[in-house]
This record gives structure tokens, sequence and C-alpha cells, in this order.
């Protein structure tokens, strides 16, 4: 499976990007996002899981980010509003089957794209 991130870039505080993932398979039961910002651990942003059409968001983006996938093109989109500087981080798309209980944890996506860097100017 693979994934390509593309989207990011420099953007001031209270701006707006949208990260698009282009994924080759189709049937996996989750494609998602996460982040890495420097001398942090990663953490999840977003995932949108196919059964149902669910969408599941860290607290601290609720409101501003929005996960899509148009599964016809098989891609996931994160629209993200209001950019705040504690936004700026790598961000990784990441597909996988995880237990739906733990959408959030990494270790439940398998396959993952390669980062795509958002910053966010004060």
């Amino acid at each position: 499976v693979q994934l390509q991130a593309s989207g990011g870039g420099l953007v001031q505080a209270g701006g707006s990007l949208r990260l698009t993932c282009a994924a080759s398979e189709r049937t996996l039961r989750a494609y998602g996002w996460f982040r890495q910002a420097p001398g942090k651990e990663r953490e999840f942003v977003a995932t949108f899981v196919n059964d149902g059409n669910r969408k599941y968001y860290k607290d601290s983006v609720k409101g501003r980010f929005t996960t899509s996938r148009d599964k016809a093109k098989n891609t996931l989109y994160l629209e993200m509003n209001n950019l705040k500087p504690e936004d700026t981080a790598v961000y990784y798309c990441a597909a996988g089957n995880p237990i739906i209980s733990s959408v959030s944890a990494s270790e439940g996506y398998g396959y993952w794209g390669q980062g795509t860097q958002v910053t966010v100017s004060s």
C-alpha cells in the first residue's frame, strides 16, 4: 500500500491549508492523519473510518479541521482552518485496520506516507 501526502506549506496564524493523501489501496478500515512536531512524539489528528463514514478528531482540532475521503479517487483530505502556531508539525497520512475503540493509536495503522511539513507563523 502506498500513500502519497501533499499540500503542506507555510501559512500565517488564522489561515487555512488542505492536505491531500492519495492511496493505492481502497479497502482498509481507516485512513487517518497524524503529526509530529520537533521534539515531540507523533500524535493522532483525525481519521476517517470507511464503515459508516465515521470521523474522529483530536480534541484540539475539533471545529477547525475536517477530514474527508473521496472513495472514487481513493484520496483522503484534511481541511485545516484557523491554523495556530501549535499546529506546526510534519503531517503524515496513514491507513490500516485499527480497532475502532483505538482509532487514535498509531499502532493500528500499518501503512504510512511520507510527511508533509505544515508551518504556522504567529
